[in-house]
């Protein structure tokens, strides 16, 4: 029987660039698995249903809900986002180590639900890098980074709450310090499994 995989919980502001330290992890790790969210929004042009997410109606989400089957869930703009607990103890159970990318909210829900979950915090290496990425994205109105900005400044006053925390300023080191982490994740005493030990 495999050893039980980690439970990865990967979080940080817009911009820090969470999705582009995990892809390279992947590359460095073998035997990770990516957790894939559940929403209730309609698919976008291309999205896949178990490929970007889960897509389900509203009250397929709710009967999840109440029964326990979501590590956490919440609500923006009248639609559902969560991570299912299923496919997270299935692969864990398979002895893969599951990352979840998800906001500040859902870690610390994760954190109560999943007492041996692990917590990492992407940190940007500045208020001012972090403006410079956003806006470089070109993708979203001044208005509207400015509003990201704002809530970046509050999720960053959260990290202490996490177990790590790893700054981002160049996306290979950032990747083999998380790399690091998972490493001694599971050489930790209370996950010990071998022999001698009564």
């Amino acid at each position: 029987m495999p050893e039980r995989g980690l439970l990865l919980v990967v979080s940080g502001p817009s911009g820090a660039g969470k999705g582009t330290v995990i892809e390279e992890l992947f590359r460095r790790r073998a035997g990770l698995f990516y957790s894939i969210s559940a929403t209730t929004r309609a698919p976008r042009p291309g999205e896949v249903d178990g490929e970007q997410y889960y897509f389900l109606s509203k009250e397929e989400f709710e009967q999840e809900i109440a029964q326990d089957n979501m590590l956490e869930y919440a609500r923006y703009c009248e639609n559902y986002y969560g991570s299912p607990r299923g496919p997270v103890e299935d692969k864990r159970a398979q002895g893969l180590d599951v990352i979840l990318e998800i906001e500040v909210q859902g870690a610390m829900k994760v954190r109560h639900n999943c007492a041996d979950a692990t917590l990492v915090f992407i940190m940007p290496p500045s208020i001012e890098e972090l403006a410079k990425r956003l806006r470089g994205r070109g993708t979203e109105s001044e208005d509207v980074v400015r509003r990201r900005l704002e809530t970046s400044k509050a999720e960053i006053q959260t990290a202490s709450a996490y177990d790590y925390i790893v700054l981002n300023d160049e996306v290979e080191r950032a990747a083999r310090d998380v790399d690091c982490i998972i490493t001694a994740e599971k050489l930790r005493s209370q996950r010990y499994t071998g022999g001698f030990l009564a």
